[in-house]
């Protein structure tokens, strides 16, 4: 039941994203062919008005079939509801509509997760006895304003920043009744994980724009973290082992999470989302950030790539992409993630 909780969760995610650029497309007069959710063989297929819905095989994604997406010649100069025929800038709208409401979910679950439990703020409560917080003499009120030279956004900015030291000592900036002071710290194990005996302030009962900035806060901190990953992973920082996952790992993960309770799920769902929605806006061929960088580039030059270059770019790019997907499905079965 828990898995099935977490592939609905997963889902959830999708279907948003689909959403996005299906309602982006019909508001901008661009015939949709084909809504789907998973890839794969259809499993169940039902056709309203000019559009196919469909659910495939695999829950691993989704798509918005749009007349003219390729880019095709013939229809570019016979059919205006085609996507190709459109200015670059609908078009860079649709395509950047998915990872928009991506993050409007987020927001709308970190909001309602907010008014119903509080928030801590980066403003330290109490640092505890005898702990590396204390004897580097943090005090209750001090602010953390950066940690290892990062912007503190919200705790998990700091948590991140402990976490990643290893160990080592961090260096942490403070705001102290309007003074900035710089510590270092020395963290210390405990439970598996590097801690410095600090507890944050919380707000308890915050009020509804409150509620909203802080889930801004969230989607910033969230974004950070993800550029942050993605840059260990390319330059080899994070191990390949341990560190990185793909549908399993995050499948095991939802599932874990919805053990621990609804709230834990939707938690995770909205940090999902933010991590989804900036993935598909990277300027690789073949996700939504390739066409608007593409778009983006017809724009500065005025001048029109062509269609089958375009196509032939994409068509590599997505083959890249389902080379990367088996080898990290491959990863999660032989070297799974401890979770």
């Amino acid at each position: 039941m828990y898995i099935i909780f977490a592939i609905l969760g997963l889902g959830l995610i999708i279907l948003i994203h689909e959403v996005g650029h299906f309602v982006a497309a019909k508001l901008n007069g661009v015939k949709v062919e084909e809504f789907a959710i998973g890839m794969g063989p259809k499993v169940f297929s039902v056709n309203k008005g000019e559009t196919d819905y469909s659910i495939r095989a695999f829950p691993i994604g989704g798509y918005v079939q749009m007349l003219g997406e390729n880019e095709d010649e013939e229809i570019q100069s016979s059919d205006n509801r085609a996507l190709c025929n459109k200015s670059p800038l609908v078009r860079a709208v649709v395509f950047g509509a998915g990872a928009f409401m991506n993050m409007l979910l987020a927001i709308a679950i970190f909001m309602v997760i907010i008014m119903n439990f509080g928030f801590r703020t980066n403003t330290i409560k109490v640092p505890m006895e005898n702990s590396p917080a204390a004897s580097a003499g943090l005090l209750a009120g001090d602010k953390i304003m950066k940690v290892n030279g990062s912007k503190v956004i919200t705790t998990g900015d700091v948590s991140v920043g402990i976490a990643l030291s290893k160990g080592n000592p961090i260096e942490m900036i403070i705001d102290r009744a309007g003074q900035e002071i710089k510590k270092v710290i020395n963290p210390e194990m405990v439970d598996n994980s590097y801690r410095i005996g600090i507890e944050f302030e919380k707000v308890e009962k915050p009020k509804f724009i409150e509620a909203i900035s802080e889930s801004f806060k969230e989607i910033g901190s969230l974004g950070k973290q993800t550029f942050l990953s993605l840059k260990m992973m390319i330059t080899g920082e994070a191990n390949f082992k341990t560190d990185v996952g793909g549908p399993i790992t995050i499948i095991k993960m939802s599932s874990k999470a919805a053990k621990a309770g609804i709230w834990n799920l939707f938690s995770l769902i909205a940090i999902l989302s933010v991590q989804i929605g900036i993935f598909n806006l990277i300027p690789f061929p073949a996700l939504d950030g390739g066409h608007i960088f593409i778009l983006l580039i017809e724009t500065i030059t005025r001048k029109k790539i062509p269609p089958k270059f375009v196509g032939y770019v994409n068509m590599v790019g997505f083959m890249l992409l389902m080379g990367l997907m088996l080898v990290v499905v491959l990863k999660d079965i032989i070297f799974p993630v401890s979770i």
